[in-house]
């Protein structure tokens, strides 16, 4: 019998999947850190994935304190995802637009504030994780540390799909460096990008 503050690890391993396939697929954060990785480096994407991170962890720990409150507001999740459909939108038109990476070239480099940013408008996001909050994070036992569990284990596979993406794009960047390749390289992520915010209108 499960006690209060237990948790029930039972609920493990169909939540853990349930995450590997949310946090690995192409999703707005994996795509832009894969582009922004092409353009720049594994390097220099760090801050967007820290942004991408903290913004993401914030987020999951306000729903998972607040679920029965925001379960009342489907209007907002709407409202949020056109948001954060236009903004990708934009996202990937500037990358489709921009030219290879040149020695001088700083304007379009994406940081700390962009990553944080695109969680807020992130309606996927929300209901991804109200989702989670009211299935796993009721099942896994009552109380905050459930809810803390979800929040750092999506973080563990987040950060990791987000290296991951990142390191593709890079790689991606080396093996055609040419600045006819880069062009092809920008373009293709950028139409990515664009592919995205259309899936989340539509969806």
């Amino acid at each position: 019998m499960q006690g209060e503050g237990v948790l029930d690890t039972e609920v493990l391993p169909p939540m853990l999947l349930l995450m590997l396939f949310a946090c690995f697929s192409p999703g707005p954060n994996n795509i832009l850190c894969a582009a922004h990785g092409s353009k720049y480096s594994v390097r220099e994407t760090l801050s967007l994935m820290v942004g991408m991170g903290l913004g993401w962890s914030v987020l999951g720990l306000l729903i998972g304190l607040a679920t029965s409150t925001f379960e009342q507001y489907d209007t907002t999740f709407e409202v949020l995802s056109f948001v954060g459909a236009a903004y990708i939108a934009f996202l990937g038109i500037a990358m489709y637009r921009s030219s290879p990476l040149k020695a001088e070239d700083e304007t379009q480099r994406l940081g700390f504030k962009t990553g944080v940013a695109l969680q807020v408008v992130n309606g996927k996001a929300w209901a991804y994780f109200l989702a989670l909050m009211t299935t796993f994070g009721t099942l896994l036992g009552s109380g905050l540390p459930p809810k803390l569990l979800i929040i750092l284990l999506n973080l563990v596979f987040g950060v990791a799909a987000l290296l991951v993406w990142a390191t593709f794009g890079s790689y991606l960047s080396t093996l055609f460096s040419s600045e006819r390749s880069g062009v092809y390289i920008n373009r293709s992520f950028g139409v990515a990008l664009i592919g995205v915010a259309v899936y989340l209108v539509l969806v």
